[in-house]
């Protein structure tokens, strides 16, 4: 476990993986708000 944090914390890609990772999960928490939102109102 201690190799695979290295690679992602310690490398350009790992840090990228990690960025892009994270964009997508706030992307998809943005996205279901907004519906649940949208709904709510109507």
């Amino acid at each position: 476990m201690d190799v695979v944090m290295k690679e992602l914390f310690g490398s350009d890609i790992g840090l990228l993986s990690l960025f892009t990772i994270g964009f997508i999960i706030a992307m998809g928490l943005f996205i279901w708000y907004r519906l649940a939102k949208n709904s709510h109102e109507q």
